[in-house]
């Protein structure tokens, strides 16, 4: 299996693993809300406000969004304009109006759009040239950069799924591609919360679900996270709280960053509450 990850990867091999596993990705969340009633699709999840039909009207939302970035960006640019300059001024948060909107519809509807969103962006970036930036809402982004965002939404989004559910995935080599993110993503937390970027480098050595190890960032960096590659991806989604994973910063940077940890754009998320008590 080609490894997007290895820097001597040709672009479009790169691309073309990226969209398998997005597609793995969503089949796997889609196997879990296909057969609900409608009341399992009201169901809470931890998302405060938010059930399960509001976690997949969410991605529905975020591929169309998607989909006009690669098909046409100066779409994109108005529609952008339009939508997140008039919304917030009226009081109305464009990404929770979406996630609403969407979760109104029949079950069935929603199921409908999301699968058919997400073939869309399957298929808009795979016909776009592996150098192009995409706009976005944050920094544009390469196509495979996309793809990456949009498996690690997904990922996180079925994670508050199964949550509601109370049901147990099994953590996947697709989590390597959430891993990596989440330490490019690291400059970025830190300007989010009014921080400078930490000059220090880090490097993370975390177990993989096969019990390998997989590691990021320079083998000499002081700085360091070591543990489960499943609990740093939970921490850079925000989907667990830093006291109820297994993982050991060494170093300043790698300390300061754990706590505030954010792989996805936006505001600094609230993150969850402890599950255990100390």
């Amino acid at each position: 299996m080609t490894d997007p990850n290895t820097p001597t990867t040709p672009a479009a091999d790169v691309l073309a693993a990226l969209l398998d596993d997005l597609r793995a990705e969503s089949a796997a969340l889609d196997a879990l809300v296909a057969g609900l009633d409608p009341v399992g699709w009201a169901r809470p999840t931890p998302a405060e406000g938010w059930t399960i039909a509001h976690q997949i009207a969410h991605l529905a939302w975020t591929d169309d969004w998607t989909a006009l970035a690669a098909r046409d960006a100066d779409g994109f640019a108005a529609t952008l304009d339009e939508r997140f300059g008039t919304l917030p001024a009226a009081g109305v948060d464009p990404v929770d109006e979406g996630a609403a909107s969407g979760a109104a519809a029949a079950p069935t509807d929603l199921l409908a759009r999301w699968r058919a969103g997400r073939e869309e962006v399957s298929a808009a970036l795979a016909a776009t040239p592996a150098g192009t930036r995409l706009p976005w809402f944050g920094p544009p982004m390469k196509p495979a950069s996309m793809a990456t965002a949009r498996l690690m939404e997904t990922w996180a989004h079925g994670q508050d799924v199964a949550d509601a559910l109370g049901a147990a995935r099994e953590p996947t080599a697709r989590l390597r591609h959430i891993a990596h993110l989440g330490l490019r993503t690291l400059g970025f937390a830190f300007t989010l919360h009014g921080l400078p970027a930490p000059e220090s480098p880090v490097r993370l050595e975390l177990t993989a679900p096969d019990g390998g190890l997989w590691t990021f960032g320079p083998d000499g960096a002081t700085d360091r996270v070591t543990g489960p590659a499943l609990d740093f991806c939970l921490l850079v989604t925000q989907r667990r709280h830093r006291d109820d994973l297994a993982l050991t910063a060494t170093g300043p940077t790698a300390t300061a960053w754990l706590p505030i940890a954010q792989v996805f754009a936006g505001a600094p998320g609230k993150g969850r509450t402890p599950a255990r008590a100390d």
